[in-house]
């Protein structure tokens, strides 16, 4: 049988899921990818990326209250599960395994790492530093751009400038995330067309990218 377009896999990827292991027959081959565990510069690349949003918080990803988490590297996208689910996929053929997991960002060439928004469910509870924005700009934020004054609703105090912000709201909906471009002092000053959060990623990814998306 050839499968030259696999719908399954690419639901997965839609949903934020991460792919294990999948065969894909091509010119008779079959291609195997497996995930590994990060590296130490690996890992604290991304952790440096992650605490600029929620800080020590990082290691309530690890050690939850459900189970001990862990990251896994798959074709420089870095995957978040628990160990519990890594060995029991373990059990499944990797010809069966279909996914598992759910992306956190990708290394770029420069081995630089990147947040995807399909980690936003996981920061957003951990947040230390949160903006609102008003109704009237979310469509805006949505649509990838930065955010004015003019569409800022609130900010946590002492966030300083290029801080990590994880955006909501007026509701208390996590939206996406960003860096402060203002610090909370500046942002009371700036005229209404100043930026004061610069886009980092947003849920309106789930219908722009899906098909790239992580």
């Amino acid at each position: 049988m050839r499968r030259t377009e696999p719908t399954w896999l690419a639901y997965c990827l839609h949903v934020g899921a991460a792919v294990c292991f999948y065969s894909l027959f091509k010119e008779k081959r079959i291609i195997i990818f497996i995930m590994r565990p990060l590296t130490d510069d690996e890992t604290k690349t991304m952790f440096e990326k992650l605490s600029k949003y929620i800080g020590e918080n990082i290691k309530l990803l690890i050690d939850r209250p459900d189970g001990t988490y862990c990251f896994r590297l798959h074709d420089e996208r870095v995957y978040y599960m628990s160990e519990k689910i890594l060995k029991l996929s373990t059990n499944i053929s990797r010809d069966k395994l279909i996914s598992v997991g759910t992306c956190f960002g990708k290394f770029t060439k420069t081995l630089k790492f990147r947040l995807h928004i399909t980690a936003l469910d996981f920061l957003a509870p951990y947040a230390k530093f949160k903006v609102w924005v008003k109704p009237g700009s979310e469509q805006s934020f949505l649509y990838g751009n930065h955010i004015m004054k003019s569409g800022l609703g609130r900010i946590t105090e002492n966030t300083s400038q290029y801080q990590g912000v994880v955006v909501y709201s007026m509701s208390d909906v996590p939206l996406g995330f960003g860096v402060a471009a203002k610090t909370t002092q500046e942002c009371r000053k700036v005229d209404p067309m100043s930026i004061v959060v610069f886009h980092q990623a947003d849920i309106g990814e789930y219908i722009r990218s899906e098909d790239t998306l992580t």
